[in-house]
């Protein structure tokens, strides 16, 4: 089953990859406002520098961070996979390119339980794995 065929069965793993996708938007990567709608308030993340980065971390980098800049270099992602764990709880892979440099690059986004009916899926947890630039990479 091609990566489209399971987004489009899981409404779920769709609204993972569209939050995802709209984090790595400049316009919203320089919002507070915006970048907060897309983050669990538990969120936490382990960068590809290996720091680890809470809530509050995040959205208060996140402005300066790479990426950042509608005339800079972009992410650019590739190989999504998805999965629904659970109603409400999504697990994403993929790989992204940024100023020649790979990640391998896995999420958690969930809904909270408590919520209104109709809310969305936030990131929970992040991590980036740099891909080592020598050698056949898998």
């Amino acid at each position: 089953m091609t990566f489209q065929d399971q987004a489009a069965q899981d409404p779920e793993v769709a609204e993972a990859v569209a939050g995802e996708l709209r984090l790595m938007d400049p316009a919203v990567r320089v919002s507070r406002a915006l970048a907060a709608e897309l983050l669990d308030p538990e969120f936490v993340e382990v960068g590809a520098s290996g720091r680890r980065w809470t809530y509050e971390e995040m959205l208060a980098a996140l402005p300066e961070m790479a990426g950042d800049t509608e005339g800079g270099p972009r992410y650019e992602p590739a190989g999504f996979t998805g999965s629904a764990l659970a109603p409400g709880l999504v697990h994403l892979t993929y790989e992204t390119l940024h100023g020649g440099r790979r990640a391998r690059r896995s999420s958690l986004w969930r809904r909270d339980p408590a919520a209104p009916d109709g809310s969305r899926l936030r990131m929970y947890y992040h991590q980036a794995t740099p891909v080592p630039e020598s050698g056949p990479q898998p």
